[in-house]
């Protein structure tokens, strides 16, 4: 079972990747450093390395969907 805790909801908006509120430092709308060929690759196995660009956060992607994220790190309270 996916740990919700772990997943943060992404948008694909042209040919930008973003989130709504970085988990992190809750900056609005954030354009991700990923492209749509890096989620089909993340998506077929392979794990990234992501830098938020607005507060230098990272974490480790470790698997999408057509809507959330999954990562190495919690990034929901309960």
């Amino acid at each position: 079972m996916i740990p919700f805790e772990n997943t943060w909801p992404y948008e694909v908006l042209m040919n930008d990747i973003y989130v709504r509120e970085c988990p992190f430092c809750s900056t609005e709308n954030v354009i991700l450093p990923l492209t749509k060929k890096e989620l089909v690759s993340i998506r077929e196995g392979k794990k990234k390395l992501l830098v938020f660009p607005c507060c230098h956060q990272h974490l480790k992607i470790l698997d999408t969907d057509s809507d959330y994220l999954l990562t190495d790190r919690r990034l929901r309270r309960r």
